[in-house]
């Protein structure tokens, strides 16, 4: 008699053992073993979670390739999480066979050991067929909106297959998340006088005492300073509007003469622009938008502003030309604000600059190029990578809850009167317009950070210094980068095998014909990769855009949006098309009232809250890689990731106001909140 000795490891998940029957079989290379019922009540996390079981056979099995489970239902459909089945043969030899799957109601799931294969390497094609065919039943297409990139198609949290729901301890409400924050920052009393106004800026500061935020206080203080007003553009939550400007638009109606004052240098406007040291930030996606109409009792308004910003000798961004409407030719109705203008004129136009800021960075900037994107490349790779492939293994930690984060975002944050709809002038109908618009112009290239620099002429660090977000985002791509490229070139001998791997090649196809379906033409998305190259480019996208990008745009939005004046998410009043109308009467009457501006703090402060299990870049709890050479690769990775780290610490030291969206410590690994 021949004794395989098998461990079987339940996950640490909550409710992640079973009291169904659960059957084992080895599958190897000359034979099987017989099915074997392992015992019950051993799959109880919190009582014991790994049994060993031996199975005796009357010849040697093989090279154990598969191990097959059956879970039987009993009473009850009882799901079952096994994070991974040691298979010790007669020889002393330990085979693993990661999991990381909850067992539902499968007849049968066939476990392949932790070898890593390219389909063309693949003895056992059949089993990698079967995978996909189930996942494939599962992770179905749907358009959740014309124009938009494509969804799953599950309408509620439930819906979706196990192993993307939320765990048990990460169920996410946004009604009871955003109430609850409501009560915490003990907003109630500004609810009930949900339409009033305001009666000055400092009346804000009711809403702002609880908060205990260093930079929310500094954006307090110094949110109506120019440079401070400009230093956003670069560190703030969206920081990727700003672009250098060689040509002034042919709608902006900004002369030399306007702004003459505000050049330091004493260079003509014309002369600044050929040297490079002015900006523009152009808000054209919210041009023809509707504003929010939901609410029948409150009139909404948007803007589509251009700003024009000046890098000036002491190296500040400062705006110099505020023109809030779209029309060709300064004059009446169509007024070219200026830092020489009155005060309140000045003011409430940089507001609504930021207005218009703070809506392109929720829908486009954050909700489209990081959770919408994402929710492509995981629904892609679900469908067309089996469990097997390397790149599933590499991508499969970087796609955590972004699908279920989605679906709980459509049933309740984006839908039809949910509660984006509450604060902000770009719910309703003016959601889906702005998506649309942005879809137009959405390319695979912006999707990748040096060329996004580049193409925005913001690349040269002596250009435009201390601009901390491109500083460090590149290191953290260049990190990514190399650690894809180790693990793509211990795979890939050959760009002749990245040709070769139908299933890589049919996951890019997924993503562009299917998930992008609705970008243009020109989108770029390809539908094929060539080179090893080519799929390190690829792969990068998707590790950094669900990673280090959405970080950039998400954690820092109680910081830079909590004090309401910095970042009004609606105005209530149109926009000045002249000056010298406005006083503190109608700005207060133009910005949020105490109702939205209560529900626009507690969603602020909700989503920018780290999860209580958050797992960071570079750290990888499931075992997915078991051969030495990638496991090599990542401890590389997070050496790399580390020195990273240490270079945004000793930096923000010097700092008065830190950067630390990009520290490697505070990235998650993916679009989870």
């Amino acid at each position: 008699m021949f004794t395989y000795t098998v461990s079987v490891i339940t996950g640490k998940k909550k409710y992640g053992g079973t009291v169904n029957n659960i059957y084992l079989t080895l599958v190897g290379t000359e034979r099987c073993s017989d099915r074997t019922q392992l015992g019950k009540s051993i799959f109880d996390y919190f009582d014991k979670p790994e049994e060993s079981v031996d199975i005796s056979v009357t010849e040697i099995l093989g090279e154990i390739v598969l191990v097959k489970l059956e879970k039987e239902n009993t009473v009850l459909n009882d799901h079952w999480y096994c994070r991974c089945i040691n298979v010790t043969t007669p020889f002393g030899d330990c085979v693993e066979f990661p999991c990381y799957r909850w067992i539902t109601s499968e007849n049968e799931v066939f476990l392949r050991d932790g070898k890593d294969r390219l389909p063309q390497d693949d003895h056992l094609k059949k089993y990698r067929r079967i995978d996909l065919e189930s996942r494939q039943l599962q992770f179905r297409w749907k358009e959740w909106q014309p124009g938009f990139p494509m969804s799953i198609d599950a309408d509620s949290g439930t819906e979706l297959p196990s192993d993307i729901q939320f765990e048990a301890e990460k169920t996410v409400d946004f009604n009871s998340n955003y109430n609850q924050a409501i009560g915490n920052l003990g907003l109630n009393k500004f609810m009930e006088l949900f339409q009033s106004s305001w009666k000055d800026i400092t009346d804000f500061r009711k809403i702002f005492v609880k908060i205990q935020n260093t930079v929310s206080e500094y954006v307090m203080q110094n949110w109506n300073k120019d440079y401070f007003f400009g230093y956003q553009f670069l560190n703030g939550s969206n920081p990727v509007m700003i672009r250098k400007c060689m040509n002034l638009p042919d709608k902006f109606a900004v002369t030399q003469e306007m702004v003459k004052g505000s050049l330091d240098r004493g260079l003509t406007l014309q002369e600044e622009l050929q040297a490079g040291n002015i900006y523009l930030a152009d808000y054209g996606v919210l041009e023809g938008v509707k504003a929010n109409a939901t609410d029948s009792n409150t009139q909404q308004y948007l803007a589509a502003p251009f700003c024009l910003l000046y890098k000036n000798s002491r190296n500040e961004i400062v705006p110099i030309a505020i023109q809030l409407s779209r029309q060709t030719t300064a004059g009446v109705g169509n007024a070219v604000f200026l830092p020489s203008d009155n005060q309140y004129d000045w003011m409430l136009a940089k507001m609504w600059v930021k207005s218009s800021d703070f809506n392109v960075h929720q829908l486009v900037t954050h909700l489209l190029r990081t959770h919408l994107i994402c929710e492509v490349f995981a629904i892609a790779m679900y469908r067309q990578l089996p469990a097997v492939h390397p790149i599933f293994k590499l991508l499969i930690p970087h796609v955590r809850f972004t699908i279920a984060i989605n679906t709980a975002a459509r049933e309740k944050l984006i839908s039809t009167s949910g509660l984006f709809d509450r604060a902000n002038s770009t719910g309703g109908i003016a959601l889906v317009q702005v998506i649309q618009k942005a879809m137009k112009t959405l390319t695979y290239k912006s999707l990748c950070f040096p060329e996004a620099m580049k193409a925005r002429g913001v690349d040269n660090k002596d250009d435009l210094p201390n601009y901390y977000y491109r500083d460090d985002g590149m290191m953290v791509w260049e990190a990514v980068t190399s650690f894809v490229s180790d693990v793509v070139r211990i795979y890939y001998g050959s760009d002749v095998a990245v040709q070769e791997d139908e299933e890589i090649q049919a996951f890019v196809q997924d993503v562009c014909i299917s998930g992008m379906k609705n970008c243009p033409k020109n989108c770029e998305f390809p539908n094929s990769l060539k080179t090893r190259e080519q799929l390190v480019e690829y792969l990068t996208v998707v590790i950094f855009t669900a990673s280090a990008q959405h970080a950039a745009v998400n954690f820092g939005q109680d910081d830079w949006f909590a004090w309401i004046p910095n970042s009004p998410s609606t105005m209530r009043k149109p926009p000045p098309t002249q000056k010298g109308q406005v006083d503190m009467k109608y700005i207060m009457e133009s910005l949020p009232d105490r109702g939205r501006a209560s529900w626009h703090l507690g969603a602020v402060w909700a989503l920018s809250q780290y999860q209580d299990e958050e797992v960071f870049l570079g750290v990888y709890p499931d075992k997915h890689f078991t051969e030495q050479p990638v496991l090599e690769a990542i401890k590389t990775f997070r050496k790399r990731l580390a020195e990273v780290t240490m270079i945004i610490k000793s930096r923000n030291e010097k700092l008065i106001l830190p950067y630390w969206y990009l520290s490697p410590d505070r990235i998650p690994n993916s679009v989870a909140i």
